[in-house]
């Protein structure tokens, strides 16, 4: 028998006993579901880094609307903070890297 202890997705047991094997789980309770969900999102980041694949950034999707519905938000909260934190800030689609930041002080008048 292989330990596995991880968090799966609903349908793994069904799917293992399919093959005729006999999946050993529990149900987790509030706090240990939250670790299990913070320890699959780094599983799943760490994944996708390694392949840059579409099914592991749908991975960690899946992860992250897990997170919100076990803390108790919403999708609806998640968009309208997202486009709160876009609208102040910007998002990420003009690739802009910073390289540093040169304080007035240092900056010689000409």
């Amino acid at each position: 028998m292989m330990p596995h202890n991880k968090l799966v997705r609903d349908k793994i047991p069904e799917i293992i006993e399919a093959t005729g094997e006999v999946p050993i789980y529990k149900v987790l309770n509030n706090d240990e579901y939250l670790d299990a969900l913070n320890q699959k999102l780094k599983e799943e980041v760490a994944e996708y880094l390694e392949d840059n694949s579409i099914e592991e950034l749908c991975d960690i999707l899946e992860v992250t609307y897990a997170i919100i519905a076990a803390k108790g938000y919403t999708h609806e909260e998640l968009a309208r903070i997202r486009d709160s934190k876009n609208s102040k800030n910007g998002a990420f689609n003009k690739r802009i890297f910073l390289k540093k930041v040169i304080s007035s002080a240092e900056v010689i008048p000409t």
